[in-house]
């Protein structure tokens, strides 16, 4: 059975990019005033997510850090 192979004319490299973007959903985010947050990393999954935080919080114990799922990003491309 023939298979198409050669798909790099059918996806754009915007198109791929945003993609990938989307798939990391989780963040660990640091806290700042005025209900502001920054994204300081992304992953894939929660449990990543929750790793790393417990690394950052152990490095870093005076910054306010959670994590969230950034469902409704800027950078998405519709």
């Amino acid at each position: 059975m023939p298979q198409n192979r050669d798909y790099s004319d059918s996806v754009s490299p915007t198109g791929a990019i945003a993609y990938k973007k989307r798939l990391s959903s989780w963040a660990v985010a640091r806290l700042l005033p005025d209900t502001q947050h920054e994204i300081i990393a992304r992953f894939r999954n929660q449990s990543d997510a929750e790793g790393h935080l417990r690394l950052l919080r152990q490095l870093t114990p005076d910054v306010s850090l959670m994590v969230v799922f950034d469902c409704q990003r800027n950078e998405a491309v519709v």
